[in-house]
């Protein structure tokens, strides 16, 4: 895969532009709520109101930061996917990640008594049970280099759990565990407290951390595993040691934020678009933007309406219209 070449004046300001874009986000973003005024609440409110700021400090912002954290480690993963796959198309969900999740949850809610300690620790263990399995399954295929043969285990696991997760569903109680399980298949962080977001960061800052430390090596695992090996690199190794940073990060936000979908399909190609296909430049555009895309759901899904709306529901809108202008104006490309 050849990189697009440096242009004069493009891409670096960009990403200083999309970094102040951050900051004024997550500024505005504090200040948006249904109390004490619909929508958006004054400076001047909040220091005359004690329960106005109680609520910012306890509920607004762990809330804000876990949503700027989910899509930062969505679109980070999946810019690191479609670069390692060489497919557009791809996310963090074709290793059975998301699909993992979702069994997990839908089990903990029938059967380990629908505890939210329960459901997470399902969700989360099944997510990365996801994985171990698409490579497992990815060894003992015998045609095809590694990464076709790891998509092909790893769409195969998705299905499956996706299969698990109908029995289930159609397995619970209609009037109590079937609604819980449809409702945090939707998404969203209405229940998030500090406590939640101390537990998810040790994580999911880690696995950031190895894919913006090894974004320079995404660029040579692209590349075919002739010509990576001839680079200097392990290519199967390597690939492993990234696409497990990037599926931990993610499967620990799913098993709190539930599905959230189109996030990390979407938002590297917005991404490309701004600052080209080098990953040194392509993953860090991806966390800002990702972080900032999650965040204007969110903020719409608890400030629009007087019922909170799913933040899957959001995303999977705004993800589908990007994607149908992506399509509409120009062809999706890795380059």
């Amino acid at each position: 895969m050849d990189l697009e070449r440096e242009k004069p004046g493009h891409p670096e300001w960009r990403l200083w532009v999309i970094v102040g874009a951050v900051v004024l986000c997550l500024a505005v973003s504090a200040l948006i709520g249904r109390y004490p005024k619909p929508f958006l609440t004054s400076l001047s409110d909040l220091s005359d109101n004690e329960l106005a700021r109680s609520l910012l400090i306890h509920l607004r912002l762990p809330r804000i930061l876990m949503a700027f954290l989910l899509g930062a480690v969505l679109s980070a993963s999946g810019a690191a996917f479609q670069m390692i796959f060489r497919n557009p198309l791809v996310d963090s969900g074709f290793l059975g990640v998301s699909q993992g999740a979702a069994f997990g949850a839908s089990l903990g809610i029938v059967y380990f008594g629908g505890t939210s300690l329960g459901v997470q620790a399902s969700a989360a263990a099944f997510g990365f049970l996801g994985l171990a399995a698409s490579y497992l399954i990815a060894r003992r295929i015998r045609w095809g280099d590694w990464v076709f043969r790891l998509l092909l285990a790893g769409i195969s696991i998705a299905a499956l759990y996706s299969a698990g997760t109908g029995v289930i569903k159609y397995l619970a109680d209609p009037h109590k565990e079937l609604p819980d399980i449809t409702f945090w298949l939707l998404g969203g962080l209405w229940s998030v407290t500090w406590p939640d977001f101390w537990q998810v960061l040790p994580v999911a800052a880690l696995g950031l951390s190895v894919i913006l430390l090894m974004r320079w090596r995404v660029n040579l695992l692209s590349m075919r595993d002739e010509t990576a090996f001839s680079l200097g690199l392990r290519p199967g190794r390597e690939r492993l040691f990234v696409l497990s940073a990037a599926v931990a990060a993610t499967a620990v936000l799913v098993c709190k934020a539930g599905q959230v979908t189109w996030v990390g399909l979407i938002v590297p190609h917005i991404a490309r678009r701004l600052v080209g296909a080098d990953a040194r430049r392509l993953v860090p555009a991806s966390i800002f933007i990702g972080g900032i895309f999650v965040l204007v759901c969110d903020d719409l899904a608890r400030a629009a309406l007087s019922g909170e709306i799913p933040l899957g529901i959001l995303t999977s809108l705004f993800g589908t219209a990007v994607f149908i202008a992506l399509l509409s104006t120009r062809r999706l490309k890795l380059r």
